[in-house]
């Protein structure tokens, strides 16, 4: 049964007054591409081109390396400078692709060709989407044809479309849901041919009217598909949140979304999906807002995957009065990445660059204190977790209580705790550093085992 809003949450102040009436507008960028090939969640894609090899936009230049893991397609056409260490929006060097960028965006063979959906099978529907290297569009970037292939598809019960884009300052899922509707309805049916026994639920925050309308519209005559208007409230985009207020299921913490009968997919990788299948397009391109107090015009924009931060920062106009930002992040000030160079290539899951006049982080770390134990993180935690506990552990370098007893490896990183503490305790942060020192330990530990095994 579905719900009015989920456990938890805050209400950060919006900010998406900045984009939210700019239309997309298509840019291609002109300065050469680079493509990291672990972009997505799960094993780095392998190369299949190499230094000197001519690619055409669409054409695949590294593909899937296991299950888990998605294939990457040139979004522009020119030649391979090289296979090699480049700097990643996360700020380390990563093994990537890097393409000469001709400006002339020649495309492979098929790509735009129309395709009637109704003559493909289910499996050939699934295989377009894997050969499409899509993936997680919101921000995640887990492989969409893993989600997509549960075990029992049979029992999945919802497929949930999430156009929350409850983060603030972003909003180029708000201008998708405007500009392109029903090719995202068409989509979502797509989906539901896969799962016959689902229903498609769209969900959406109550501060995009005019995407409520749109998506309104363009679900009338489709039988299986509904809208569902949520209050705002930070973060409902998130998986369990939308899971919460479609299904009114709040599932164990051991369980995936297939295990309740759920799927849910971003409305930019429903979008991707329908293109892929429909029109033969790969993923290649995506939206994104350029946004923040310290750009000179915010906007939306479809521009090509691999292209270079810098330069879309430039079409916007550059940073205002020419000043620096404070902090430049990929995503918005909730989860976003903060990143210290323009030098860096978009990757598929990256939906804005927000630019900002003042670091509220640096400014919270000056008036930090000592925990007062006022239970306000654990009160608005959508995860139902105790990051006072978490914090204690962390800070005592107790990794077996931090996950075993108090489910630290549970925590989705939103920032909840962080922008509710009174006493401006960076909890996400050390949260953050316990997951990656837990699961360096997993990895050290396993390695070690195959070594001893392999004797």
């Amino acid at each position: 049964m579905a719900r009015r809003t989920f456990r938890g949450g805050v209400h950060p102040v919006g900010h998406k007054e900045l984009a939210k009436d700019a239309p997309f507008e298509v840019f291609l960028p002109k300065q050469q591409m680079a493509y990291p090939l672990g972009q997505h969640i799960g094993r780095p894609a392998a190369p299949v081109v190499k230094k000197g090899d001519r690619v055409l936009a669409g054409q695949l230049i590294a593909e899937a390396s296991a299950f888990v893991s998605a294939n990457i397609v040139s979004a522009c056409s020119g030649t391979v400078k090289g296979i090699e260490k480049y700097r990643s929006i996360g700020g380390s060097a990563v093994d990537a692709v890097i393409i000469e960028n001709d400006g002339l965006y020649e495309t492979a063979e098929g790509i735009g060709e129309k395709v009637d959906p109704a003559t493909l099978t289910n499996e050939q529907i699934l295989e377009k989407i894997k050969a499409a290297g899509i993936i997680g569009m919101g921000g995640a970037g887990f492989p969409t044809h893993v989600k997509l292939a549960p075990k029992k598809p049979d029992d999945i019960k919802y497929v949930i479309a999430n156009g929350a884009e409850c983060e603030p300052y972003i909003t180029c899922d708000d201008r998708l849901m405007q500009e392109k509707p029903d090719e995202i309805m068409d989509g979502l049916e797509l989906l539901l041919r896969l799962f016959p026994n689902a229903k498609g639920v769209v969900v959406i925050e109550d501060n995009k009217p005019l995407a409520i309308a749109a998506m309104t519209k363009a679900a009338e005559g489709r039988e299986r598909i509904r809208i569902q208007v949520c209050p705002v409230k930070y973060p409902q985009g998130g998986e369990r949140s939308c899971i919460s207020v479609v299904a009114g299921i709040e599932y164990k913490i051991s369980q995936l979304p297939a295990d309740v009968g759920c799927v849910v997919d971003n409305v930019g990788t429903i979008y991707a999906i329908y293109k892929a299948v429909c029109e033969s397009t790969p993923l290649m391109e995506r939206g994104v807002t350029i946004t923040g107090d310290a750009v000179t015009r915010p906007c939306n924009l479809i521009t090509r995957i691999g292209a270079d931060c810098g330069e879309l920062l430039e079409y916007a106009g550059g940073f205002k009065g020419g000043i620096l930002p404070a902090k430049m992040l990929a995503g918005g000030p909730m989860m976003g990445i903060a990143f210290d160079s323009l030098s860096v290539p978009l990757q598929k899951n990256n939906n804005a660059l927000t630019f900002l006049g003042v670091d509220e982080v640096a400014e919270a770390q000056k008036i930090q204190t000592n925990c007062i134990r006022c239970g306000r993180c654990s009160h608005v935690c959508p995860m139902g977790l105790s990051p006072q506990l978490m914090s204690l552990a962390y800070q005592a370098r107790d990794f077996e209580r931090y996950e075993k007893k108090l489910y630290g490896l549970e925590c989705i990183s939103c920032g909840s705790c962080t922008f509710i503490c009174p006493a401006r305790r960076p909890l996400t942060q050390e949260f953050k550093v316990a997951k990656a020192e837990i699961m360096a330990a997993k990895r050290a530990a396993q390695a070690a085992q195959q070594a001893k095994e392999a004797k």
